[in-house]
């Protein structure tokens, strides 16, 4: 099973991209205590040293639903801000959500269209000559560049995939953050009062866990149902 997640600040300030890098941490170590494989795709660092805007983490494991739904939601932090040392606020909150698979889906060759075309610029006249220069386009996006690095047509066609690649991961990253930014601002208002996770403090090590009361109602149903057998 894969699930990716992202964790993000939406538009907080600094002190929430504080909170973010310190929950990154938290998580990754959890999810190694859970022998969950992680891979982290992306992470964008916040204009403070040690700050984090937004990481997305690729997990795999073979059940990975309790432990992404004891995460996924708003996290809230209690304490004085790192940046500002007499602001009043003692509340911040930051986002975890679920990035849908379908949006990182990765390029199938087939949808790859290549064009050769003559290159530009220095070069004298094999560069006015030879088309050598190769045009990679991804058909479902539009997404396109251009390699005439090399003198030689398959080792710029080659450029060209790499480029594309390199570039549609970007696109695709971009869009993530930007859809996730308007949910998170969206869902702020409703969440702040229900905090999957709090924190507390400085050294960000006190946790208090908000109950969720599905899952006890479950537990002691299956407890009753054990007394009874």
């Amino acid at each position: 099973m894969e699930k990716i997640i992202q964790i993000t600040s939406g538009r907080g300030p600094a002190e929430c991209s504080w909170v973010v890098a310190q929950v990154l941490k938290t998580f990754l170590e959890e999810a190694n205590e859970n022998k969950i494989k992680t891979t982290l795709l992306q992470r964008e660092k916040g204009i403070e040293n040690g700050t984090v805007e937004t990481a997305t983490i690729l997990l795999e494991s073979d059940n990975l639903n309790a432990f992404v739904n004891s995460w996924k939601g708003t996290i809230q932090w209690i304490g004085q801000s790192q940046f500002r040392k007499f602001h009043k606020r003692k509340n911040w909150f930051i986002g975890i959500f679920e990035v849908d698979k379908t949006a990182t889906t990765e390029i199938d060759e087939k949808d790859i269209q290549y064009q050769a075309m003559r290159s530009s610029g220095a070069g004298g006249q094999h560069v006015n000559k030879v088309s050598s220069a190769v045009r990679a386009t991804h058909i479902p996006t539009g997404i396109s560049v251009v390699a005439m690095d090399s003198r030689s047509q398959h080792q710029n066609k080659k450029l060209a995939t790499e480029r594309l690649l390199q570039k549609f991961k970007d696109e695709t990253v971009k869009q993530c953050k930007a859809e996730f930014q308007a949910q998170w601002m969206n869902q702020l208002q409703i969440q702040r009062g229900n905090p999957i996770r709090i924190f507390e403090g400085s050294d960000f090590k006190k946790q208090k866990q908000v109950k969720n009361y599905k899952q006890e109602r479950q537990r002691l149903k299956r407890e009753d149902y054990l007394d009874r057998e």
